[in-house]
Order: C-alpha cells, then sequence, then structure tokens
C-alpha cells in the first residue's frame, strides 16, 4: 500500500475525534429542564401569583454606613407582581441559554455555565424574595449576615469531607467531630476562663472522632459508613452523659458561655450590606476563608494535592510509585476533624452559647450534603454551605413576618431544601457528580 493511501485512510481520524469531542454527553438536558421548571415555577407562583396593587420594601443600608451621597439608598419599595414577573423572565431566558449551551456542546461554551448558574439563582431568589415578603421589608444585610452565621460550621464539616474522601475515607462521622469539637471547646475552655484556650482545644478534640475513624476504617478495615454512623451515636451519647453529670451541675466551672471577640476592619466592615457580613466577624470566620484558599491551593497546586488525590483515585498505582497509602490516609483524616473542631466550636464559643445536648443537630449530614453538592471542592462546598445555610436564614426571617404580610409559607418547607438539592445533585439532574474512584475502598498493601 502506498504512502498516499495511508494519509487517505487516516485523514478521517481527525474529524471523528472532533466529533466526539463535540457529541453531547448522556443525560445533558437534564439541568436546562430542571432550571426550565424552575423558571416556570416562579413565573406561575411568584409572577402571577403575586397579588396586585401591593409592594416588597428592600432594606440595603444603614444610616451610619460607608455610603458617600447616599450611593446606595437605605430602603427601596418595587411594586411586587411586576417585578416577581420580570425577575421569572429573566430566569427563563438563562434556562434557554442552558438550553442552547447543552444542543451547541461547544468546549468553548462550557465556561459558561458556572456564571449563568450564579445569575439564575440570584433571579430565581430575588423573585422568591419579592413575592414572598409582599407587603413587608427584607432585611438584606441582616439576612446575610444570619447566614454567615449559620454557613461556619457547615463549611467547616464540609472541608472536613473533603479532605477525608478525597484520600479514599468516606467521611460520616462529620457530625460527632462537630459535637466534639463543641462540646471541647466550652468544658476546656471555661476551665481555663479563656475561649482562645477553647478554640485550640476544640481541634484536639475532634481528633479523638477522627482517631477512632483512622482506625476502624484503615486499620481493621471495617465499612465505613457504618463506623461513620457509629461514631456519631457515641459522640453524641458521651457528651450527652458528661453533660449531664458534670456540665449542668457546675455550669460556671464546666460550661460557661465563652465567646471569641469580633474583629472588625476599619473601613471595610462600613460597607454597605455586605461590610459588617465580612468583616466584622469573629476569627472562625476569617479563617473558613483561609482553610478554603489554602486548601483549593494544596489540593490542586502541589505535591500534597497530587498524592493525596492519587490515593483516593488509584491507591495501588500510588504505592508503586512510592506513596505510602495508608498513611496519607489517616493523616487526611485527622487534618479533616481537626477541621470540623473548628465548626464545632463555632456552635459554641463562636456564637457564646453554653453546651447544650445534641446541639450539632443534624448539622454534620448537612455539611456531608455540601460535599456532595460542591462535588468535593473546598469552593464548590463552600458555595453549597452557604446556600444551605441562606434557605436557613430565610426560613428564620420568614417566621418574624408581620400577620397579614407575606405569601404565609410554612418555615419547615425551607427547612427541606437542603436535602432535596442534595438528592438533585446526587439524581444528576444539576450534574454529575464524580466520586473519587477508591473512596469508602479499603487498601490492603500486597
Amino acid at each position: 500500500m502506498s504512502t498516499a493511501a495511508l494519509n487517505r485512510d487516516a485523514a478521517p481520524a481527525p474529524q471523528q475525534s472532533r466529533s466526539r469531542a463535540t457529541e453531547r454527553p448522556r443525560g445533558w438536558w437534564h439541568l436546562p429542564a430542571a432550571l426550565t421548571a424552575l423558571g416556570l415555577l416562579a413565573l406561575i407562583v411568584f409572577g402571577l401569583g403575586s397579588p396586585g396593587g401591593t409592594s416588597t420594601a428592600y432594606h440595603l443600608a444603614d444610616a451610619d454606613d460607608l455610603n458617600p451621597g447616599g450611593l446606595i439608598p437605605e430602603d427601596i419599595a418595587v411594586p411586587t407582581a411586576p417585578v416577581a414577573i420580570t425577575l421569572a423572565a429573566l430566569a427563563l431566558a438563562v434556562a434557554a441559554a442552558f438550553w442552547y449551551l447543552g444542543a451547541a456542546a461547544r468546549a468553548s461554551l462550557a465556561r459558561l455555565r458556572t456564571p449563568l448558574l450564579i445569575a439564575f439563582g440570584a433571579l430565581w431568589v430575588l423573585s422568591f424574595l419579592t413575592w414572598a415578603f409582599h407587603g413587608s421589608t427584607v432585611a438584606l444585610g441582616a439576612m446575610l449576615q444570619t447566614m454567615m452565621v449559620l454557613a461556619v460550621p457547615l463549611a467547616f464539616g464540609a472541608l472536613s469531607g473533603v479532605l477525608s474522601e478525597r484520600a479514599g475515607v468516606i467521611n460520616i462521622a462529620i457530625e460527632g467531630q462537630l459535637i466534639f469539637g463543641a462540646f471541647g471547646a466550652v468544658l476546656i475552655g471555661s476551665v481555663a476562663g479563656s475561649a482562645w484556650i477553647g478554640l485550640l482545644a476544640a481541634p484536639i478534640m475532634a481528633m479523638i472522632i477522627g482517631a477512632l475513624l483512622a482506625t476502624f476504617a484503615i486499620g481493621y478495615q471495617v465499612q465505613q459508613i457504618i463506623v461513620g454512623v457509629v461514631l456519631n451515636v457515641f459522640a453524641i451519647g458521651l457528651t450527652s452523659f458528661f453533660f449531664g453529670t458534670v456540665m449542668e451541675q457546675n455550669p460556671q466551672t464546666f460550661n460557661a458561655p465563652l465567646r471569641l471577640p469580633t474583629l472588625r476592619i476599619p473601613v471595610l466592615a462600613d460597607l454597605p450590606l455586605i461590610g459588617r457580613v465580612l468583616f466584622e466577624q469573629t476569627v472562625l470566620v476569617y479563617l473558613m476563608w483561609i482553610i478554603v484558599i489554602v486548601l483549593t491551593i494544596a489540593l490542586f497546586r502541589t505535591r500534597w494535592g497530587l498524592r493525596v488525590r492519587a490515593v483516593g483515585e488509584h491507591p495501588r498505582a500510588a504505592d508503586t510509585v512510592g506513596i505510602d497509602v495508608n498513611r496519607t490516609r489517616w493523616s487526611n483524616v485527622l487534618l479533616g476533624s481537626a477541621v470540623a473542631g473548628l465548626g464545632g466550636a463555632t456552635l459554641t464559643i463562636g456564637t457564646g452559647v453554653a453546651f447544650g445536648e445534641e446541639m450539632s443537630a443534624g448539622k454534620g449530614y448537612i455539611a456531608l450534603a455540601a460535599m456532595i453538592l460542591g462535588r468535593y471542592h473546598p469552593v464548590g462546598a463552600l458555595a453549597a454551605a452557604l446556600l444551605f445555610a441562606f434557605a436557613d436564614a430565610l426560613q428564620l426571617r420568614l417566621g418574624t413576618v408581620p400577620a397579614g404580610a407575606g405569601a404565609g409559607i410554612p418555615s419547615q418547607f425551607l427547612l427541606m431544601l437542603p436535602y432535596i438539592v442534595t438528592l438533585f445533585a446526587v439524581a444528576g439532574v444539576v450534574g454529575r457528580v464524580r466520586v473519587p474512584a477508591a473512596d469508602g475502598i479499603p487498601y490492603v498493601k500486597q
């Protein structure tokens, strides 16, 4: 056969390769369909269902904010129905853009998915707020501050899960790590008379649960989900025992309501709407931002992160190049539990309350949901934690709407939101969530 014939036979290959590259993945329509359904819901319920002749007020700034010339108005009132309809229509337009992106299947357009998804979420939420608070005022700044307080333990718990599961260990024990961190922060802090000592004690106490998880899951190769659930029950039972026998008997010595000081960043804390949310917080909030940034860089830009991800994806291959698989898993589980301990400290010394029985109240499981929705990425986990915390803050705010105003939504429906979103995420409606290949699989060196 001649060289020309070989070239002719090989010529279609690049076209076939390009065809495969632009082929639409299975289930590409799930996300556009879900967004379209949500957009229609907003249009019909929030827009067309809004009562006529009413308005919704948004409180955007306070009198003492850094707001030269009143650039941002303190309050703005909008007609409920027209604004809700407009916002819902814009959300539907974004959903139509997702249909186009999915049908085109062009790699160059894939980068638009995230900003468009953020735009859809913002439009949908604003449409909902306009409808739900008609005849009332939405204090956005106060709502965002509540969201931030509620998001910190969820974010630390989700980051704990990212650290453990990227190395191949399922961390269902986040709940136990949170409650041990909260317990240790108050107990040690009360004895020492310092919230800062309690802050140091919280991650150390949470590492006890992490060490037990690593011992059974890595050392004895027990089924990791069962171990995590058992450790959660163990942590709740043990802390409840000490609460009833020690703390409750002498609260001034063992269960004092300590609080970390609020650290205010001048000028930035005076910005309207976001100033106090981001720049007038305890050290735990600032630590959360720092850990997210450091962990993102460490996991995806360093040799350590490459080794951790290799252990979580293909431990046998990692072992062949000299990586100690089980030692890496041990260290990540302990590091993750220490991070979760900081989240536990937020529940007590971060908010100035004493320790109470089962005060984690399922936040470890919601943090696990945030980790899954965030696709095992630190930034994604933080974003999911903020989403869930916003839903929680919203249901708290809805309970304060004056009688005769608002849509009268039962707050219990918003409490279900984190779990509903997670179910959709796991089902692939908002995109396929890829679990680390060796997650939950014990490694036996041969």
